[in-house]
């Protein structure tokens, strides 16, 4: 996927980093959802095409009201962040059905404990994402300056 651009609207200093109030157009996709081909993220979003970011400031990044920057999530954060949202809850359905499975549960009841682990898997992502620390490692970050007013 190519990184987003936008446009500052504003900047303010955060107790421990500087941020940005960043006007990204949501309607750019990668090539491949622009294909039709993508992992169907892209329908969840709405249909706004411009949406406001609050974004950290990279150190070092000099930004101003108006300015045109790129904002980026670091690859490991995209990767923990498909994880849990796809991978806790298909780790629980794996896990529902093998105790089924284990228990000699009939079709209907593989299929429950199934939709059972599913439920935990997305119980558990979701209190992850109420951590602090865990919500701070996907916020998206200004990582350059592209143009000025």
């Amino acid at each position: 996927m190519d990184t987003p651009r936008g446009r500052v609207l504003s900047v303010h200093d955060g107790a421990a980093h500087r941020h940005a109030l960043v006007e990204v157009d949501a309607s750019l996709r990668c090539a491949r959802c622009a294909a039709g081909k993508g992992c169907g993220a892209g329908l969840l979003g709405g249909d706004g095409r411009l949406r406001q970011v609050d974004a950290l400031i990279q150190p070092g990044v000099r930004v101003h009201e108006g300015d045109e920057v790129r904002i980026e999530l670091a690859p490991d954060s995209l990767l923990r962040a498909a994880w849990i949202v796809y991978g806790m809850p298909l780790v629980g359905a794996l896990v529902g059905a093998g105790i089924a499975w284990a228990a000699g549960a009939n079709d209907l009841g593989a299929a429950g404990a199934a939709l059972g682990g599913i439920i935990v898997g997305v119980l558990s992502g979701r209190a992850s994402l109420r951590r602090a620390s865990c919500l701070q490692r996907f916020t998206p970050t200004v990582t350059a300056r592209l143009a000025g007013p």
